[in-house]
């Protein structure tokens, strides 16, 4: 997976979401405008969406320039972190901004009704929105496809435990949004058949619905890493099996892994050495075992090595 790859996808993940503020930005005007003229509160709660997703997006790109500034005195471990406090800031104006606005326009209309107007430029900013929100899906799910091909993993895996949330927001936030757009089409085209605002209504609710599922599954994933995520655990034993493979090595008593940033992975391990082996045999081991780690795992930015003796050992001492 990610996490124990350098890949570059900084600059990719910018760009991403770069597409993405783009797009929604002009769509959120577009969505506004059209729900104005047509009354359809849909398409009101279409513009919320688009608006707080712009919001969530320029959050993801302050996230991505943040955590790039190299470790100092009084950060040792770097400000990776700050990508995750951004990103879920950014979860939350989505809950706020797009979810909680759409289901309230959506309850207002179900009970206070309103007056249908033109829905035919509506219906034109939802197929230009349409073709808009299609090109930022197909940029988000390319680097998602890449990656995911990259580390022989599963797309689907690659989602759910990817450290990249900013690619893995861009990615949801555009499959809500087409999602959201055909649920805007559909209230308004119940309200012209019909000629009652109930379809809008209950339109603009699954899309508040649908807003608040992306921005609870965006803030579960954030809090994941800033609470402090370990790598899955078939590359925790190929961390172990890279350890026990270096000379003098005999056991890896204890393996701490925390992953920081999308490339960005500490280590640290206890390690029982050989009974024989010199001062000098297991600091030639430590530099060893780091630089194993380093060139099989690129994203690896810090190894602690700790000799310690097995838990046996200890006892009988």
């Amino acid at each position: 997976m990610s996490e124990l790859e350098s890949t570059g996808e900084s600059s990719e993940s910018v760009g991403t979401v770069i597409v993405a503020v783009l797009t929604n930005l002009a769509i959120a005007v577009a969505k506004a405008i059209g729900g104005i003229i047509s009354g359809s509160s849909a398409m009101l709660s279409e513009a919320a969406h688009s608006l707080a997703d712009t919001v969530t997006e320029v959050m993801l790109l302050v996230s991505l320039k943040s955590s790039e500034k190299p470790a100092d005195e009084e950060h040792p471990l770097g400000y990776g972190g700050r990508r995750y406090v951004w990103a879920l800031l950014a979860a939350v104006a989505t809950f706020v901004g797009g979810g909680v606005f759409a289901v309230y326009d959506g309850i207002h209309t179900l009970t206070h009704g309103e007056e249908p107007g033109n829905p035919t430029i509506s219906y034109l900013i939802l197929a230009v929105a349409f073709l808009l929100e299609g090109y930022s899906l197909l940029v988000a799910w390319r680097q998602v496809k890449g990656e995911a091909a990259r580390f022989h993993t599963r797309i689907g895996r690659y989602v759910r435990e990817t450290p990249d949330t900013a690619v893995k927001a861009v990615l949801l936030e555009n499959v809500a949004a087409l999602i959201g757009l055909a649920l805007a089409a559909g209230g308004l085209l119940g309200g012209q058949l019909t000629g009652s605002g109930v379809y809008d209504g209950v339109a603009s609710i699954l899309i508040g619905v649908l807003l608040v599922w992306v921005a609870w599954e965006l803030g579960r994933s954030n809090a994941e890493h800033l609470v402090g995520r370990s790598l899955p655990p078939e590359l925790r034993a190929e961390v172990r099996a890279e350890l026990l493979d270096v000379p003098h090595v005999m056991e890896v008593v204890d393996l701490v892994t925390l992953v920081q940033g999308p490339n960005e992975v500490l280590i640290a391990a206890k390690a029982d050495f050989r009974d024989v082996s010199t001062a000098a045999d297991v600091e030639w081991a430590c530099e060893e075992a780091e630089r194993r780690l380093r060139a099989r795992f690129p994203a690896v930015r810090r190894v602690f090595i700790d000799p310690t003796p097995p838990a046996e050992a200890t006892d009988s001492a």
